[in-house]
């Protein structure tokens, strides 16, 4: 690949080192960043309940709200669990980045863009990451490549 001329010239070599981590560490980050979210919401941790999310789903119009936070902790949860892992990683990424599309159709838009209003830049964000590790797959150091099988 021909690089541009590096203004910075020493540090090629460590860039070239480290680019074939570049999406793996994205890929894992991500993953690593929705786990909690789901952990709240389906174990109660991090001062999480399932029933805060159901009745915040409710006071938006989100129904069935009870199904919809188990769902929704599911995704993030188990998808970022299996983002993480790299395990049907375009499966778990297309239910984070629908995830994502439905909360800032439902919830964000109405809000503006700023993530400080309560606005759909935050969950914009997460969604086009997830679209990005859907349309690119599990990738060079994923279990979906070990097991030789992307679904």
């Amino acid at each position: 690949m021909n690089h541009p001329k590096r203004v910075v010239g020493f540090v090629g070599p460590i860039y070239d080192a480290l680019q074939g981590a570049s999406y793996p560490l994205m890929r894992m980050v991500t993953g690593l960043f929705l786990l909690p979210h789901g952990a709240q919401k389906l174990f109660g941790l991090f001062g999480g309940d399932i029933s805060k999310t159901a009745g915040f789903f409710a006071k938006v119009g989100i129904e069935p709200a009870l199904p919809l936070a188990y769902v929704t902790g599911t995704v993030e949860f188990f998808g970022g669990l299996f983002l993480v892992l790299g395990l049907f990683t375009r499966i778990a990424a297309a239910g984070v980045a629908i995830m994502m599309a439905v909360a800032i159709l439902s919830v964000h838009l109405a809000n503006g863009y700023f993530w400080t209003s309560g606005g759909y830049e935050y969950p914009l964000m997460w969604a086009l990451l997830a679209l990005a590790i859907f349309i690119h797959g599990g990738g060079r150091f994923s279990l979906d490549r070990v097991i030789g099988y992307e679904f």
